[in-house]
């Protein structure tokens, strides 16, 4: 039949799409989480996502959306748990973690009426990319970088010396909370991508990649997200050839993108 012979831009083409979309945007978000030390931040986002996928699911919200309040969520019960207990942050971190995991496998198991793709949103699914999610990621991303260029100058500045960014006059708490704002919308909007155990990866491979290689902010962030969308591209052309999950493809490709720029050139600052 003709339909199984369709070219195979036709057939990548959303998946493609949506790669190079988050892919665009994880870049510079990347390179914020890579230089103030947040991968494990990061982490923690991408675990709780899969609550917001349960309860999505238990209440019948777009999953996206599910996941985007319980990364809100998340973040902000680190904020005043940081603040409150005298715990470190990686102790708070890992605790939060595999307890929203944990809560969201248990969630899961009581949906007996749902049917759920669990490695699909553990490890994504690009090449099952809609239509709306298309619009979902191209117009979240567009308000993410949006505001990203806008906080860029203060978040640079605070991530360089917070002490010194608040005498200047920044006003730091709010950049801080417009960033964490920032990595739950990426992470929200990356799922079907990569899915929520990968995400964190996308955000920071391709950025200590970039970091290798370049000497200015801004080169390094444009310098990620190219590698990201080079990623994307690689992950899903070995998946096609090799018939291996497009998700983990994808991690692969970066993961081997950040061992050519870490031998071709010692580390810059």
């Amino acid at each position: 039949m003709h339909h199984r012979q369709l070219p195979m831009d036709e057939i990548l083409l959303r998946p493609i799409a949506a790669g190079i979309g988050v892919a665009i945007l994880a870049g510079p978000l990347g390179c914020f989480v890579v230089w103030r030390r947040m991968a494990y931040f990061g982490a923690t986002l991408s675990h709780a996502a899969l609550l917001g996928v349960a309860l999505g699911l238990m209440f019948k919200l777009n999953l996206h959306v599910g996941v985007l309040f319980v990364s809100l969520g998340v973040a902000a019960l680190l904020v005043v748990l940081q603040r409150v207990e005298d715990l470190a942050s990686d102790t708070i971190l890992g605790i939060l973690s595999h307890a929203a995991l944990a809560l969201g496998l248990v969630v899961l198991s009581f949906m007996d009426d749902v049917r759920v793709d669990l490695f699909g949103y553990l490890f994504g699914d690009i090449l099952a990319v809609t239509s709306a999610d298309l619009i979902w990621i191209f117009l979240g991303g567009a308000l993410c970088l949006g505001i990203l260029l806008w906080i860029w100058p203060a978040l640079l500045a605070i991530t360089l010396h917070a002490d010194l960014a608040r005498v200047e006059g920044i006003a730091v708490e709010r950049t801080r909370v417009l960033f964490l704002l920032l990595i739950s919308l990426v992470i929200a909007l990356a799922m079907q991508v990569v899915g929520v155990l990968l995400m964190v990866s996308l955000l920071i491979i391709p950025a200590a990649a970039a970091q290798r290689l370049t000497t200015t902010p801004e080169s390094m962030a444009v310098l990620a997200s190219i590698g990201g969308v080079a990623a994307v591209y690689g992950g899903l052309m070995a998946s096609l050839h090799w018939d291996t999950p497009a998700g983990p493809s994808i991690v692969v490709i970066s993961a081997l993108l950040f061992a050519v720029a870490h031998l071709s050139r010692p580390a810059s600052r």
